[in-house]
């Protein structure tokens, strides 16, 4: 068994500080990395695309809504074209970014409200889809399991890599528990590497009302923005390898 451990980096900008990046990237096998609209600014972008790199951590791209003030959770109407252009505009953003660094993006993962409307928005996710497409066919789409991002994205005839989420718990439709609710988060990491672990074992996810739903999981996200982000990758990390699945990145992961 083999899997990809990313997390959501390079979130801080100006004089605003945003979880340890540093400690991340010695830990998880990919980063998506914030590209100014959500997070993150060009010095930012650029610290992360090099820490990264002395890692050996694979890079993506993560795009959000104009959002910074709501850290792009935070819903808005914008059309397709708009949302097209939005994803190709952030996208670039970060390869340039990584040009200078003597790096290269691998995939584009959409951020926060806009990654949660394409999920069950077709139309929304054919955009996104596009737009990644647009900024580049060889980029991988990691998506949420089993959403219409990942269906857009296989239209689209897009490498894609379906993710679970380790420190969120799902509804019945296999979508992620609204964050206001109670039971959003998980916040135990010892809870979260039992669920991870059938969740990479079993392809299955488990709702927060015991259903079992089918998923591929290709790859698994720790958020990088909370107060024991480290602590639970570090967790993740050890009861995987122990369990004896192999962590890769995510190009390694779709070889």
């Amino acid at each position: 068994m083999k899997v990809n451990l990313n997390s959501d980096l390079g979130e801080s900008y100006g004089a605003w500080t945003m979880g340890d990046d540093a400690a991340m990237l010695g830990i998880v096998g990919s980063a998506n990395v914030a590209c100014g609209f959500h997070g993150g600014d060009w010095l930012v972008m650029r610290n992360t695309v090099l820490e990264a790199k002395k890692n050996g951590v694979s890079i993506g791209a993560h795009p959000s809504y104009p959002d910074l003030q709501g850290f792009g959770r935070r819903p808005m109407d914008i059309t397709g074209v708009e949302a097209e252009a939005l994803l190709a505009y952030q996208v670039g953003a970060l390869q340039g970014i990584a040009n200078l660094a003597g790096y290269q993006v691998t995939h584009v993962k959409p951020h926060g409200a806009i990654n949660n409307k394409a999920c069950v928005d077709r139309g929304l996710a054919d955009a996104l889809a596009r737009g990644s497409a647009g900024a580049g066919r060889d980029l991988i789409f990691l998506a949420p399991t089993g959403s219409a991002l990942v269906a857009a994205g296989q239209a689209a005839g897009l490498k894609v890599a379906e993710e679970v989420f380790a420190d969120r718990n799902y509804d019945d439709d296999g979508n992620l528990v609204k964050r206001g609710h109670p039971q959003a988060m998980v916040h135990d990491p010892e809870e979260s590497l039992r669920n991870v672990l059938r969740m990479v074992k079993e392809q299955v996810l488990v709702s927060i009302n015991g259903k079992r739903i089918p998923a591929k999981v290709d790859s698994i996200c720790v958020h990088g923005d909370g107060p024991s982000a480290v602590a639970m990758a570090q967790h993740l990390r050890a009861g995987l390898k122990a369990a004896g699945v192999q962590l890769v990145t995510l190009p390694e992961m779709l070889a």
